[in-house]
Protein backbone atom coordinates (compact mmCIF):
# COMPACT_ATOMS: atom_id res chain seq x y z
CA UNK A 1 0.00 0.00 0.00
CA UNK A 2 1.82 3.69 -1.13
CA UNK A 3 1.61 5.99 2.01
CA UNK A 4 0.55 9.69 1.15
CA UNK A 5 1.81 12.67 3.53
CA UNK A 6 -0.47 15.48 2.92
CA UNK A 7 0.96 18.78 3.93
CA UNK A 8 -1.63 20.68 5.69
CA UNK A 9 -2.47 24.24 4.99
CA UNK A 10 -2.72 26.39 7.56
CA UNK A 11 -3.53 30.25 7.62
CA UNK A 12 -3.63 32.11 10.47
CA UNK A 13 -4.55 29.39 12.36
CA UNK A 14 -7.10 28.01 9.95
CA UNK A 15 -7.54 24.49 8.01
CA UNK A 16 -7.93 25.46 4.63
CA UNK A 17 -10.33 22.97 2.59
CA UNK A 18 -7.34 21.94 0.30
CA UNK A 19 -5.96 19.91 2.84
CA UNK A 20 -9.14 17.91 2.87
CA UNK A 21 -8.79 17.58 -0.69
CA UNK A 22 -5.72 15.89 -0.52
CA UNK A 23 -6.35 13.67 2.40
CA UNK A 24 -9.63 12.36 0.18
CA UNK A 25 -8.07 12.08 -2.80
CA UNK A 26 -5.03 10.04 -0.96
CA UNK A 27 -8.00 7.45 0.57
CA UNK A 28 -9.47 7.16 -3.00
CA UNK A 29 -6.11 5.92 -4.43
CA UNK A 30 -6.12 3.37 -1.57
CA UNK A 31 -3.59 4.76 -0.01
CA UNK A 32 -2.57 5.24 3.92
CA UNK A 33 -2.92 8.82 4.87
CA UNK A 34 -0.93 11.28 6.99
CA UNK A 35 -0.93 14.97 7.11
CA UNK A 36 2.51 17.64 8.56
CA UNK A 37 0.53 20.02 10.24
CA UNK A 38 3.80 23.39 10.95
CA UNK A 39 2.87 27.14 12.37
CA UNK A 40 2.42 28.28 15.90
CA UNK A 41 -0.53 26.92 18.41
CA UNK A 42 -1.83 24.58 15.67
CA UNK A 43 -2.13 21.57 18.08
CA UNK A 44 -5.86 22.35 18.50
CA UNK A 45 -5.98 21.58 14.61
CA UNK A 46 -5.74 17.94 15.76
CA UNK A 47 -9.50 16.85 15.55
CA UNK A 48 -10.35 18.50 12.40
CA UNK A 49 -6.99 16.61 10.94
CA UNK A 50 -8.57 13.91 12.29
CA UNK A 51 -12.21 14.20 10.59
CA UNK A 52 -10.22 15.10 7.54
CA UNK A 53 -9.29 11.40 6.82
CA UNK A 54 -5.64 11.53 8.39
CA UNK A 55 -4.22 8.24 10.38
CA UNK A 56 -1.30 10.18 11.51
CA UNK A 57 -0.55 13.66 12.22
CA UNK A 58 2.57 15.10 12.39
CA UNK A 59 2.87 18.12 14.61
CA UNK A 60 5.21 20.93 14.31
CA UNK A 61 5.01 23.63 16.42
CA UNK A 62 6.71 26.30 17.71
CA UNK A 63 6.45 30.38 18.01
CA UNK A 64 9.34 30.26 15.29
CA UNK A 65 7.17 28.61 12.66
CA UNK A 66 4.20 31.49 12.98
CA UNK A 67 5.46 32.79 9.30
CA UNK A 68 6.56 30.40 6.81
CA UNK A 69 10.12 30.47 5.77
CA UNK A 70 10.76 27.84 2.85
CA UNK A 71 14.09 26.37 4.89
CA UNK A 72 12.54 25.75 8.08
CA UNK A 73 8.95 24.28 6.48
CA UNK A 74 10.19 22.16 4.36
CA UNK A 75 12.39 20.50 7.14
CA UNK A 76 9.70 19.77 8.74
CA UNK A 77 8.37 18.42 6.10
CA UNK A 78 11.50 16.18 5.01
CA UNK A 79 11.40 15.16 9.18
CA UNK A 80 7.58 13.97 8.62
CA UNK A 81 8.30 11.82 5.04
CA UNK A 82 11.01 10.14 6.63
CA UNK A 83 9.27 8.93 9.95
CA UNK A 84 5.94 7.99 7.86
CA UNK A 85 8.11 6.60 5.01
CA UNK A 86 6.14 8.62 2.68
CA UNK A 87 5.53 7.66 -1.25
CA UNK A 88 3.80 10.68 -2.49
CA UNK A 89 4.05 14.26 -0.69
CA UNK A 90 1.02 16.77 -1.26
CA UNK A 91 1.01 20.37 -1.42
CA UNK A 92 -1.83 21.92 -1.92
CA UNK A 93 -1.87 25.47 -4.62
CA UNK A 94 0.14 28.35 -2.71
CA UNK A 95 3.08 30.49 -2.58
CA UNK A 96 5.03 29.06 0.01
CA UNK A 97 3.94 25.57 -1.83
CA UNK A 98 5.63 26.16 -4.38
CA UNK A 99 8.53 27.48 -2.42
CA UNK A 100 9.04 24.25 0.24
CA UNK A 101 8.38 21.65 -2.47
CA UNK A 102 11.35 21.94 -4.58
CA UNK A 103 13.24 21.95 -1.25
CA UNK A 104 11.76 18.71 -0.31
CA UNK A 105 12.18 16.76 -3.08
CA UNK A 106 15.73 17.55 -3.20
CA UNK A 107 16.36 16.32 -0.25
CA UNK A 108 14.35 13.25 -0.33
CA UNK A 109 15.76 12.39 -3.82
CA UNK A 110 12.19 12.60 -5.33
CA UNK A 111 10.65 13.91 -8.65
CA UNK A 112 8.45 17.16 -8.38
CA UNK A 113 5.74 17.64 -10.18
CA UNK A 114 4.10 21.04 -9.98
CA UNK A 115 -0.12 22.22 -10.67
CA UNK A 116 -0.99 18.47 -11.13
CA UNK A 117 -4.81 17.74 -11.78
CA UNK A 118 -4.79 14.39 -11.09
CA UNK A 119 -2.65 11.34 -9.39
CA UNK A 120 -2.50 7.51 -9.85
CA UNK A 121 -0.95 4.70 -8.56
CA UNK A 122 -0.01 2.51 -11.33
CA UNK A 123 1.76 -1.26 -10.32
CA UNK A 124 4.31 0.70 -7.58
CA UNK A 125 4.51 3.68 -10.16
CA UNK A 126 2.71 7.14 -10.08
CA UNK A 127 1.06 8.69 -13.10
CA UNK A 128 -0.11 12.40 -12.86
CA UNK A 129 -2.02 14.70 -15.23
CA UNK A 130 -1.13 18.25 -15.75
CA UNK A 131 -2.07 21.06 -17.83
CA UNK A 132 0.76 22.51 -19.73
CA UNK A 133 1.28 25.80 -22.35
CA UNK A 134 -1.63 27.95 -20.54
CA UNK A 135 -3.54 24.58 -20.95
CA UNK A 136 -3.58 24.19 -24.74
CA UNK A 137 -2.73 20.53 -23.79
CA UNK A 138 -2.73 17.91 -21.19
CA UNK A 139 0.09 15.76 -20.07
CA UNK A 140 0.02 12.20 -18.67
CA UNK A 141 3.48 11.55 -16.84
CA UNK A 142 4.68 8.37 -15.50
CA UNK A 143 7.18 9.34 -12.61
CA UNK A 144 10.28 6.82 -12.71
CA UNK A 145 11.52 7.43 -9.37
CA UNK A 146 10.58 6.31 -6.37
CA UNK A 147 9.14 9.17 -4.63
CA UNK A 148 7.39 11.87 -5.67
CA UNK A 149 6.78 15.47 -4.67
CA UNK A 150 3.58 16.89 -6.01
CA UNK A 151 1.75 20.17 -5.66
CA UNK A 152 -1.73 19.59 -6.75
CA UNK A 153 -3.94 22.53 -8.73
CA UNK A 154 -6.53 24.31 -6.97
CA UNK A 155 -9.83 22.51 -7.02
CA UNK A 156 -8.60 19.87 -8.52
CA UNK A 157 -9.89 17.45 -6.01
CA UNK A 158 -13.32 16.64 -4.14
CA UNK A 159 -13.25 16.35 -0.76
CA UNK A 160 -15.11 13.21 0.68
CA UNK A 161 -16.25 14.26 4.54
CA UNK A 162 -17.38 10.59 5.02
CA UNK A 163 -13.99 9.11 5.26
CA UNK A 164 -12.52 10.15 8.71
CA UNK A 165 -9.63 9.22 10.17
CA UNK A 166 -7.69 7.64 13.10
CA UNK A 167 -5.67 10.49 15.80
CA UNK A 168 -2.12 9.10 16.21
CA UNK A 169 0.16 12.66 16.85
CA UNK A 170 3.77 12.34 16.29
CA UNK A 171 5.75 16.15 17.47
CA UNK A 172 8.08 16.75 15.49
CA UNK A 173 11.57 17.98 16.32
CA UNK A 174 12.19 21.95 15.47
CA UNK A 175 14.59 22.93 12.92
CA UNK A 176 17.13 25.19 13.65
CA UNK A 177 15.50 28.63 11.94
CA UNK A 178 17.31 29.55 8.20
CA UNK A 179 19.89 32.29 8.90
CA UNK A 180 19.91 32.95 5.55
CA UNK A 181 16.59 34.43 4.95
CA UNK A 182 15.04 36.13 7.77
CA UNK A 183 11.12 37.22 7.86
CA UNK A 184 11.65 40.69 8.86
CA UNK A 185 7.89 41.64 8.03
CA UNK A 186 4.58 40.11 6.58
CA UNK A 187 2.34 42.68 4.54
CA UNK A 188 -0.68 41.74 4.30
CA UNK A 189 -3.64 43.36 2.08
CA UNK A 190 -5.14 46.25 4.68
CA UNK A 191 -8.52 46.05 2.06
CA UNK A 192 -10.41 43.98 4.38
CA UNK A 193 -11.57 42.43 1.48
CA UNK A 194 -11.99 38.78 1.06
CA UNK A 195 -8.95 37.02 -0.13
CA UNK A 196 -9.32 35.36 -3.97
CA UNK A 197 -7.53 32.32 -2.98
CA UNK A 198 -10.36 31.46 -0.44
CA UNK A 199 -13.25 32.80 -1.74
CA UNK A 200 -16.70 30.62 -2.18
CA UNK A 201 -17.59 33.30 -4.72
CA UNK A 202 -15.56 35.45 -7.03
CA UNK A 203 -16.72 38.28 -9.37
CA UNK A 204 -14.21 39.45 -11.89
CA UNK A 205 -13.71 42.75 -14.02
CA UNK A 206 -12.81 42.88 -17.22
CA UNK A 207 -12.05 45.35 -19.63
CA UNK A 208 -15.83 45.64 -20.56
CA UNK A 209 -15.99 48.05 -17.60
CA UNK A 210 -14.45 50.68 -19.55
CA UNK A 211 -13.78 52.58 -16.74
CA UNK A 212 -13.46 53.19 -12.61
CA UNK A 213 -17.34 53.53 -12.61
CA UNK A 214 -17.85 50.44 -14.27
CA UNK A 215 -15.54 48.59 -11.78
CA UNK A 216 -17.47 50.09 -8.99
CA UNK A 217 -20.23 48.84 -10.36
CA UNK A 218 -19.50 45.24 -10.41
CA UNK A 219 -17.33 46.09 -7.10
CA UNK A 220 -20.84 46.44 -5.91
CA UNK A 221 -22.45 42.88 -6.88
CA UNK A 222 -19.24 41.09 -5.34
CA UNK A 223 -19.94 43.06 -2.09
CA UNK A 224 -23.59 42.08 -2.34
CA UNK A 225 -22.43 38.25 -2.67
CA UNK A 226 -20.03 38.64 -0.09
CA UNK A 227 -17.50 37.51 -3.15
CA UNK A 228 -13.65 38.27 -3.56
CA UNK A 229 -13.13 40.88 -6.05
CA UNK A 230 -10.87 39.88 -8.97
CA UNK A 231 -9.74 41.34 -12.09
CA UNK A 232 -8.55 40.29 -15.73
CA UNK A 233 -5.05 41.25 -16.98
CA UNK A 234 -6.35 43.95 -19.51
CA UNK A 235 -7.21 45.52 -15.90
CA UNK A 236 -4.15 45.73 -14.26
CA UNK A 237 -2.40 46.54 -16.94
CA UNK A 238 -4.18 49.60 -17.67
CA UNK A 239 -3.43 50.62 -14.10
CA UNK A 240 -7.58 50.46 -12.92
CA UNK A 241 -6.99 47.44 -10.47
CA UNK A 242 -3.92 46.17 -8.34
CA UNK A 243 -1.56 42.95 -9.26
CA UNK A 244 -3.21 40.87 -6.07
CA UNK A 245 -6.56 41.60 -7.69
CA UNK A 246 -5.59 39.46 -11.03
CA UNK A 247 -7.08 36.25 -11.89
CA UNK A 248 -5.46 34.01 -14.86
CA UNK A 249 -1.57 32.40 -15.99
CA UNK A 250 0.45 35.66 -14.36
CA UNK A 251 -2.03 36.21 -11.16
CA UNK A 252 -4.07 34.62 -9.00
CA UNK A 253 -5.29 30.64 -9.59
CA UNK A 254 -8.81 30.22 -8.16
CA UNK A 255 -11.13 27.40 -7.80
CA UNK A 256 -14.31 29.00 -6.40
CA UNK A 257 -17.71 27.07 -5.99
CA UNK A 258 -19.25 30.27 -8.37
CA UNK A 259 -16.93 32.59 -11.00
CA UNK A 260 -18.55 35.36 -12.77
CA UNK A 261 -16.90 37.15 -15.14
CA UNK A 262 -18.14 40.53 -15.93
CA UNK A 263 -16.95 42.29 -19.04
CA UNK A 264 -14.28 39.34 -19.50
CA UNK A 265 -13.53 38.42 -22.93
CA UNK A 266 -11.81 35.12 -22.60
CA UNK A 267 -8.40 34.84 -23.15
CA UNK A 268 -6.88 31.40 -22.50
CA UNK A 269 -4.12 33.40 -20.29
CA UNK A 270 -7.18 34.50 -17.59
CA UNK A 271 -9.00 30.87 -18.54
CA UNK A 272 -5.96 29.27 -17.19
CA UNK A 273 -6.75 31.25 -13.72
CA UNK A 274 -10.18 29.93 -13.03
CA UNK A 275 -10.49 26.69 -15.09
CA UNK A 276 -11.44 24.94 -11.81
CA UNK A 277 -14.22 26.76 -10.81
CA UNK A 278 -16.72 24.71 -10.22
CA UNK A 279 -19.95 27.28 -11.64
CA UNK A 280 -19.09 29.88 -14.51
CA UNK A 281 -21.68 32.45 -14.93
CA UNK A 282 -20.33 34.84 -17.73
CA UNK A 283 -21.65 38.22 -18.62
CA UNK A 284 -20.56 40.07 -22.18
CA UNK A 285 -22.28 42.20 -24.88
CA UNK A 286 -20.21 39.87 -27.29
CA UNK A 287 -22.02 36.49 -28.47
CA UNK A 288 -18.85 35.62 -29.63
CA UNK A 289 -16.36 35.97 -26.41
CA UNK A 290 -14.32 33.20 -25.87
CA UNK A 291 -15.39 33.07 -22.32
CA UNK A 292 -19.11 31.24 -23.63
CA UNK A 293 -17.16 28.69 -24.48
CA UNK A 294 -16.35 27.27 -20.79
CA UNK A 295 -19.38 28.86 -19.05
CA UNK A 296 -21.88 27.08 -18.03
CA UNK A 297 -24.28 30.11 -17.54
CA UNK A 298 -23.96 33.04 -19.93
CA UNK A 299 -25.67 36.34 -20.24
CA UNK A 300 -24.73 38.39 -23.57
CA UNK A 301 -25.83 41.74 -22.57
CA UNK A 302 -24.23 45.19 -21.85
CA UNK A 303 -22.59 44.67 -18.44
CA UNK A 304 -24.22 48.29 -17.54
CA UNK A 305 -27.44 47.00 -18.21
CA UNK A 306 -26.81 43.64 -16.81
CA UNK A 307 -25.21 44.39 -13.35
CA UNK A 308 -27.94 46.99 -11.90
CA UNK A 309 -30.91 43.73 -12.69
CA UNK A 310 -28.92 41.13 -11.00
CA UNK A 311 -28.55 43.38 -7.72
CA UNK A 312 -32.11 43.95 -7.78
CA UNK A 313 -32.70 40.36 -8.19
CA UNK A 314 -30.25 39.65 -5.09
CA UNK A 315 -32.23 41.95 -2.71
CA UNK A 316 -35.60 40.29 -4.09
CA UNK A 317 -34.34 36.95 -3.10
CA UNK A 318 -32.75 38.08 -0.09
CA UNK A 319 -35.90 40.24 1.22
Amino acid sequence: MAKVLVVAEIKQGVLKSSTAELLSKAKAIGAEAAVVAIGSNIEGLVPELVKAGSDTQYIADDAGLELFSAGPYAACVVDAARQFGADLILFGFSESSKAAAPRVAAQLDAACASEITEVAADNGAFQVVRPAITNKVVQKVKVNTDKLVAVVRAGAFEADESIGGTENVVKLDIPAPDLKAVIKELVSDASGEIDLADADVVVSVGRGARNEEGIALVKELADDLNAGFGSSRAMVDAGFMPHNKQVGQTGKIVAPSLYIAVGISGAIQHLAGMSGSKVVLAINKDPEAPIFNIADYGIVGDLFEVVPILKEELKKVRS
